[in-house]
């Protein structure tokens, strides 16, 4: 199974930062809202540790190849195709060398013939003979093709059984013009003690994609947390690390939010089964900035009869 495509997306840790402070004492059997702001200070740790982790969110999504620099996700049907920017080419890149190589497809294996002729890196060392480009769903992960100085990059990305050349340029329109990020007032009590309700070691959980796939995604266990007197539980997806990923839709998709849903990384519980979920954090998906990504959809046990009025709003350039 291909794992989820959110690479450089900033984790729930920044949350730490500035001495940020919640109720010392255990949580009891009902969730409740952290008590961030008791005092003046806390409340200047608490909205300078929101603020921190916006400033790492916007760095992530503008560096060159970061969600902003997609330009192209192309698929790789059986074969050979030949890869450039000029109009003949099979598969024709928006950016780039008018004439990169001869891309092959063969029994699930890419290949590219290099243009002798254009400066090549693949994984950092010059391209001069033919090679075998490594899927993201490889072990170690997928060779990078470079081109134009560094500035464009080309990886292949497999989906359900279907192979794609996602292709990243430091120049691309969706970086140099971005609109910046918009987001509801940090609010304390968006930042919710919850607890974690562990499902049977193995489950998995149905995940479609933007693009019409569905995976199987281990589903470790739900976040249950209270609002306004009134339980909510979230689905969560482990995709190894220290964090669990949360896809959620809510009242406000559409209506302040981005239409498909958002992201929330939370912390693992700890030994009591307690977990900070902080929705000031709840962030736009690669699709609300690019037409080229493959944003995984809120599954429908995590749309939520709430508004949840926190985290980023939708993108002014939204790509859907």
């Amino acid at each position: 199974m291909a794992p989820i495509t959110r690479t450089l997306l900033p984790l729930l840790l920044l949350t730490a930062i500035g001495g940020c402070q919640r109720d010392s004492e255990q949580p009891d059997t009902s969730t409740k809202a952290i008590s961030t702001a008791k005092t003046p200070a806390a409340h200047v740790a608490f909205q300078q540790a929101e603020q921190a982790w916006r400033d790492e969110r916007r760095a992530n999504l503008l560096k060159p190849d970061g969600w902003t620099s997609l330009i192209g996700l192309h698929w790789i049907e059986s074969g050979a195709h030949y890869v450039g920017s000029a109009a003949d080419n099979g598969i024709r890149l928006t950016m780039g060398p008018a004439q990169l190589g001869m891309l092959e497809r063969k029994a699930g294996h890419i290949r590219l013939v290099p243009n002798k002729a254009v400066a090549l890196t693949l994984d950092g060392q010059s391209l001069q003979a033919a090679a075998t480009l490594k899927a993201d769903a490889d072990e170690g992960g997928p060779s990078v093709l470079a081109f134009d100085d560094g500035k464009g990059a080309a990886t292949v990305i497999k989906r359900g059984e279907r192979y794609a050349l996602r292709v990243k340029h430091a120049e691309a329109p969706s970086r140099t013009q971005f609109a910046g990020l918009e987001y509801w007032p940090a609010d304390p009590s968006w930042k919710v003690d919850a607890t974690f309700v562990p499902h049977p070691p193995g489950k998995t959980i149905p995940i479609a994609s933007i693009i019409g796939t569905v995976d199987e995604v281990p589903n470790p266990g739900a976040i249950q947390f209270q609002r306004d007197g009134k339980t909510y539980r979230i689905e969560a997806l482990d995709e190894g690390g220290d964090s669990l990923f949360l896809i959620v839709a809510d009242r406000t998709n559409g209506h302040g939010s981005y239409g498909a849903g958002r992201y929330i990384d939370a912390p693992k519980a700890d030994a009591q089964g307690h977990v900070v979920v902080d929705f000031n954090q709840a962030y736009n998906p690669p699709c609300a900035f690019t037409a080229f990504a493959t944003c995984p959809l809120p599954p429908p046990e995590n749309r939520l009869d709430l508004a949840i009025t926190a985290g980023e709003k939708a993108y002014a350039k939204s790509a859907h």
